[in-house]
């Protein structure tokens, strides 16, 4: 799922030219916007950020706009959503493999273990090339540095096209992830005007006319998006071809929350606003939203929980590895939390640290037993039983990561059209054979629906076909989690 770092910290690259290169600069061109801000804010931060990302000399005074509103909240995370403007990306949300970004304001630590989190759910890659040629993401440390001060994490994410599939994949895992001490900022600048940019459908003469025609399409996307119209939105970037370079972004922002964001228009600006000429411009908005998280509460399974089912997966395996012995290898479970004692099924999977590789996987999918005793059970199975691997050797303990996922009962559905990536599991039956993938196997692995029941088929010992037609399927769902 994940290689090893390359790099432990990504400092800036435009840092002096796109911005100030010193935090004196930084910080006296950040007082020059604010003095000619009337003094009001919010009585509440806004949890929504849309940010332009040109120079600060063009757009920096319309993004403070809206970054000054969040100035001093106890935000301990911000999620950045950042369009690519120089590498080719499909199907991917690629993260940095750096723990650490930085700007002459300081360091901001990565939130590594949110962005884990994340590529259990979503197709995520980590790429520190990526990121450091990407202005989009990058432009935005030092404002919201100045608005947070120095005590938040960064998930910055950098997507170019999806498919349906994986849109919607990447969409549910933002939903499920996100809560109340979270930011979402998503990076985009508006239309991009002239010869430069392909795109010219109000001519080439460069008057007040050109903006006002620009302003006007630019209003009518912004209208859908403070609807929380993903789809009006789609429909209106294909029917106009505007060049909103971060509407994927803002796509998915837009279906990760459907009609239940608030957005709000701070500023809007052109790049040519200083001189007039509008035979080639780029045109900024500042939005602030307000969105209450669905994933706030949603899981079973308390954090202590959680930890309580690693450890007794754990020690587990490594009892039984190093007894020799599959059996009578149990512990203790006697002080079990009372929610492990729920019977639910349950998968334990083996990583390698290092590399992300595979090195066991088994579990049982009906709720038959106690879900700590189910944890415990089949931690010593994948370890030592998984009959496509050699048994785990005592050397190898260290260098392995314990992945719980706890399931939800499984059930039947009419037809594969019926099972979501990235929230359901799924079981195939055909012909006396059978195959199990879990809810996280496609997003680890970027694949569509089609290609999913195409490797879930020759899982099962069929054709790659085999699941088009006389095969039945049952969804569950599962709270995935690991050291």
């Amino acid at each position: 799922m994940k290689g090893k770092m390359q790099t432990t910290l990504l400092e800036s690259t435009i840092a002096g030219s796109w911005y100030p290169g010193t935090a004196k600069g930084i910080r006296a061109m950040s007082d020059g916007w604010e003095r000619g801000i009337a003094a009001d804010a919010p009585r509440e931060a806004p949890n929504v950020l849309v940010l332009p990302h040109a120079g600060w000399a063009y757009s920096g005074e319309t993004a403070w706009r809206a970054v000054r509103l969040v100035k001093g909240a106890k935000y301990k995370r911000v999620v950045l959503l950042a369009p690519s403007h120089r590498a080719w990306i499909e199907n991917r949300l690629v993260a940095p493999e750096a723990s650490a970004v930085s700007t002459p304001l300081g360091e901001i630590k990565i939130d590594r273990d949110w962005i884990d989190r994340l590529a259990l759910f979503a197709p995520v890659a980590r790429n520190d090339g990526i990121h450091s040629a990407e202005h989009s993401a990058q432009i935005e440390y030092p404002l919201l540095q100045l608005a947070l001060g120095g005590g938040f994490s960064i998930v910055p994410l950098v997507m170019g096209s999806f498919g349906q599939d994986q849109m919607g994949m990447c969409a549910r895992a933002l939903a499920r992830l996100m809560d109340a001490e979270t930011l979402l900022v998503i990076s985009s600048d508006f239309t991009h005007y002239g010869d430069d940019f392909s795109y010219t459908p109000f001519g080439k003469s460069g008057g007040e006319d050109v903006r006002r025609k620009v302003a006007a399409s630019d209003d009518e996307a912004f209208q859908l998006i403070a609807k929380g119209d993903a789809d009006s939105f789609a429909a209106f970037m294909k029917r106009t071809g505007a060049t909103i370079c971060g509407h994927v972004p803002i796509e998915l922002a837009l279906r990760a929350f459907p009609k239940t964001m608030s957005i709000v228009r701070q500023k809007y600006a052109t790049s040519s606003d200083g001189d007039g000429d509008y035979s080639r411009f780029v045109c900024y908005v500042a939005a602030t939203g307000s969105v209450k998280w669905q994933g706030e509460g949603s899981e079973v399974l308390s954090a202590d929980d959680r930890a309580y089912l690693l450890r007794v997966a754990r020690a587990s395996m490594e009892k039984a590895v190093r007894n020799g012995m599959r059996r009578g290898a149990g512990i203790d479970v006697s002080d079990a939390p009372k929610s492990t004692r729920a019977k639910m099924g349950a998968f334990v999977t083996l990583n390698d640290k290092a590399t992300g590789a595979l090195r066991g996987c088994i579990g049982e999918i009906m709720p038959m037993r106690p879900l700590v005793e189910a944890v415990a059970a089949r931690a010593v199975d994948s370890a030592l039983g998984d009959p496509r691997f050699s048994p785990v050797s005592e050397r190898e303990l260290s260098n392995l990561r314990v992945e719980v996922s706890a399931l939800t009962p499984p059930r039947p559905v009419e037809s594969w059209r019926d099972i979501v990536l990235g929230r359901d599991g799924m079981t195939l039956e055909k012909n006396g054979c059978f195959a199990v993938f879990l809810p996280q196997v496609a997003p680890e692995q970027g694949w569509d629906l089609p290609t999913t029941l195409s490797y879930l088929s020759q899982k099962a010992g069929l054709s790659p076909d085999a699941w088009r037609s006389g095969a039945k399927f049952e969804t569950f769902q599962a709270e995935v989690f690991h050291e």
